[in-house]
């Protein structure tokens, strides 16, 4: 049974790319069978998509051209969205396009209730473009769709297995979080999501689960109960 009824799941762009390709057709078909696989569950499921595996604004454009960079970096996850929705159609579910702005005929303006209506209907729902502002990430962006959308939780897809008190690439004796708080993700300043997404979970009661979706498939491990990652929520802290 699963453990959720409606999910938002924040996927990084990376997680599309292999090598020097930045739409890894191998990558983008296992995740398209993994969010296949998750509306077969019975959970209805929208997706904000990340553009890193195409452009990353803020880490190449000089200050002056952040606005114009972070336009460019929206386009990103459009065109991301777009070729998901190749791949989850082959294998065999119907896909619904929304993006904050029309643009025809990859994506259609984001409207609530049609959106709404798209997963009652068990369409996988994709959400390109971010919030359509510059200086707000896709994180921001997933936060304020799942409030919107009445979703259960923020699911991020990220390349390691929930939160770290520290960078566990790096740091041999980096701890990880079952669970803890959005204060303590502030007060600590962990990197899992930016601040402004931080509050706004905060602000409406919006769990985040943050685990490894390097193996695409534990999205449906997650959404199931069968893979546990770390829970962020409004609470006190569990020990970890």
């Amino acid at each position: 049974m699963a453990a959720f009824s409606r999910i938002l799941l924040k996927l990084s762009g990376e997680v599309l790319r292999s090598g020097e390709e930045c739409f890894a057709p191998l990558r983008l078909a296992a995740v398209a069978q993994a969010l296949v696989s998750t509306v077969r569950t019975g959970v209805q499921t929208a997706v904000v998509v990340g553009g890193g595996n195409i452009f990353r604004g803020r880490n190449t454009a000089p200050d002056q051209t952040r606005t114009e960079a972070d336009h460019i970096g929206m386009l990103a996850t459009i065109l991301n969205a777009g070729m998901l929705r190749f791949h989850i159609e082959a294998a065999g579910a119907r896909c619904r396009v929304f993006a904050p702005r029309a643009v025809p005929p990859l994506a259609e303006a984001f409207d609530r209730r049609a959106a709404l209506a798209a997963l009652a209907a068990g369409d996988v729902v994709l959400l390109g473009g971010g919030t359509g502002n510059p200086c707000f990430s896709t994180d921001s962006a997933a936060a304020l769709r799942a409030v919107e959308l009445a979703a259960d939780a923020v699911l991020k897809g990220t390349l390691v297995d929930g939160v770290y008190d520290k960078d566990p690439n790096r740091h041999a004796d980096a701890r990880r979080f079952d669970s803890l708080t959005f204060d303590e993700v502030l007060r600590r300043d962990l990197k899992v999501m930016d601040q402004t997404a931080v509050a706004l979970c905060r602000e409406y009661g919006m769990k985040v689960v943050v685990f490894d979706i390097t193996d695409p498939l534990n999205l449906v491990r997650v959404v199931t109960g069968s893979l546990q990652g770390s829970v962020i929520h409004s609470g006190r802290a569990a020990a970890h």
